[in-house]
């Protein structure tokens, strides 16, 4: 049985130092956000650093504002003949939700996206529609 020396022990526990300091693990997966109020309007800026403009969804159900991150990377390094060294793969994602209200529509809400930092304009009051008294005919 061979043991591992020292340079590669050092090797060995800074490949799992690395993991272990990966978003998941430290707690850090949790969008950031920012909210003001300005003009009429909350101001949402929400970082979602490492992820695309294309990873990031927003959604708005019964008053609900979810914005959802998804994806997955692959780290590969390879020697001067093509052999793999190492080839690291992790797939994350996180959301998080905010009432919002139930007279915001979708139309209301403007988003952006710009170096890891969403921004979500929505207005800070809506009338909700008036609902007219509705008959129902009996048969």
């Amino acid at each position: 049985m061979r043991y591992m020396t020292t340079r590669n022990h050092d090797l060995f526990n800074d490949m799992f130092d690395d993991v272990f300091r990966a978003p998941v693990f430290t707690g850090n997966n949790i969008m950031k956000t920012d909210v003001r109020e300005k003009d009429g309007k909350y101001i949402l800026e929400v970082e979602v650093p490492g992820y695309k403009k294309e990873d990031v969804k927003i959604s708005l159900f019964n008053g609900n504002l979810t914005i959802s991150a998804s994806h997955t990377t692959t780290d590969e390094e390879k020697d001067a003949k093509g052999k793999i060294l190492r080839q690291e793969r992790f797939s994350g994602n996180t959301s998080r939700t905010f009432y919002v209200g139930d007279a915001i529509k979708d139309t209301d809400i403007q988003a952006s996206f710009s170096d890891g930092i969403l921004k979500i304009e929505l207005p800070t009051e809506q009338k909700k529609e008036e609902e007219t008294k509705k008959y129902i005919e009996i048969l």
